[in-house]
């Protein structure tokens, strides 16, 4: 992994405010909560430091006067298609489950830890990738942003998603690598290898702080 320091002296211009946002993925009481859709499953206390980072990520980019953008999963019946139904039940699991993750309205789609301002960008996903069935590329191109730092969870699937397609659609996107979180440790390290080889380069809530404060 390229160190934080050896990107250090750049930093401050490639995330200046006036073309950087935040965007916080799918950082949602099912994802991060104790009392979360997913506590009966994982240990959410894997997770907790890097809401915290995230919120101290939020809070810098606010005071630096970057846009902030919430990214998050809202579902709902007609957004569960043949296809997730097909792969869930083929892995086991019900289909017709009516408690699935983060349905739209209920507690659980509630953002957890850093939540957006009156004011703030809200996009609704359905997907792993926040620019798929969004307007989220959109969005960003009307605050004049081309640059992204990203923080959320879970890294190895919609934070990976995510960046994968910013960076198809040209967008520099940093990762605050400890604002990002999976349930397992080996598949946060794993996946921030290989966001790194391909779409993003690494770094941190500090430096990313350190950048805006000069």
């Amino acid at each position: 992994m390229t160190s934080v320091a050896s990107i250090g002296e750049g930093l401050a211009a490639w995330i200046a405010p006036s073309r950087t946002a935040v965007v916080v993925i799918d950082i949602q009481v099912d994802f991060a909560s104790p009392k979360g859709a997913l506590s009966q499953y994982v240990d959410m206390a894997a997770v907790q430091p890097a809401v915290a980072a995230a919120e101290r990520l939020v809070g810098a980019a606010r005071a630096a006067g970057a846009p902030v953008v919430f990214v998050g999963l809202f579902t709902a019946p007609e957004t569960d298609s043949p296809s997730w139904k097909e792969r869930m039940r083929r892995r086991g699991g019900n289909p017709d489950d009516e408690s699935a993750l983060c349905r739209d309205g209920d507690v659980g789609s509630a953002f957890y830890g850093p939540r957006p301002l009156p004011g703030e960008a809200v996009v609704k996903k359905a997907r792993y990738s926040g620019f798929v069935g969004t307007d989220l590329d959109a969005r960003l191109k009307a605050l004049g942003v081309d640059t992204l730092v990203v923080a959320g969870l879970t890294t190895e699937c919609c934070v990976d998603s995510t960046v994968r397609d910013a960076f198809s659609l040209d967008y520099h996107v940093f990762v605050a690598a400890d604002a990002c979180a999976a349930y397992e440790a080996d598949l946060h390290a794993a996946s921030l290898k290989v966001m790194e080889l391909n779409s993003a380069i690494l770094t941190d809530t500090a430096a990313i702080a350190a950048a805006w404060s000069v």
